[in-house]
């Protein structure tokens, strides 16, 4: 249940390009890399940023760690694997940085979601399990693909056009920023309810993913008219 969303939602995002759709090898590459290296980069990273603001208030530490530390160093660890060869190599079409990009973070919701199933199993039982791991292989997923898809974009924007590592970060503000609206709904959801809460998250995550996968449709029939 953690893992199969994440990978059908991968083969998705890849099979949106319709002309040069990218080699499986790097694909997996991108969302082995998420699943595993860059979880444990980002819990590193954020346990050296929270060390920071550990003197606050705990509420408002909460706040700060879910809204700006996590969004930061998941932002920053998932799509460092566009720098890999193997996967550099491939980014010759402007739409091939938004999909690597989405893959890295599928694979990072992918072992995400299954840390947060596995403790919702053991604290609050089996119900409890398939509700959260439901309601996340949606939201999760989708949020993480369509983040880190922005991030993926500037960078393989730098590769080809040959611009300065810093052309990256308007990119990865938007992928923070996505990333961070979205942790903020649950804090807003205690004012709201949980009802509200989930719808906002649902629709949230629809409309992100919808314009990362048109953004990758126009990127790819301009490339082949270019071709052409």
């Amino acid at each position: 249940m953690a893992f199969l969303p994440p990978v059908l939602y991968a083969i998705w995002i890849r099979n949106t390009e319709k002309y040069n759709r990218e080699k499986w090898k790097p694909i997996i590459f991108c969302f082995i890399w998420g699943a595993t290296i860059a979880i444990v980069a980002s819990i590193i990273l954020e346990v050296v940023l929270g060390s920071i603001v550990v003197s606050v208030n705990s509420s408002i530490y909460l706040i700060i760690s879910a809204v700006l530390i996590a969004p930061f160093a998941e932002e920053f660890t998932k799509p460092l694997i566009l720098g890999f060869k193997t996967v550099k190599k491939e980014l010759d079409e402007l739409e091939d940085g938004l999909i690597y990009g989405a893959v890295a973070g599928l694979g990072f919701s992918a072992t995400e979601n299954l840390f947060y199933g596995y403790n919702a199993f053991i604290s609050e039982g089996l119900l409890f399990f398939f509700v959260l791991v439901s309601i996340r292989s949606f939201t999760g997923c989708l949020l993480h693909a369509s983040a880190t898809a922005w991030t993926g974009y500037g960078y393989g924007k730098k590769i080809m056009k040959h611009t300065p590592i810093g052309s990256v970060i308007p990119y990865f503000l938007l992928a923070f920023l996505v990333h961070a609206f979205y942790n903020f709904i649950p804090i807003y959801g205690f004012i709201t309810g949980f009802s509200i809460a989930v719808f906002v998250a649902l629709m949230f995550v629809a409309l992100t993913i919808y314009v990362v996968r048109n953004k990758i449709r126009k990127l790819d029939k301009l490339s082949e008219e270019n071709v052409l």
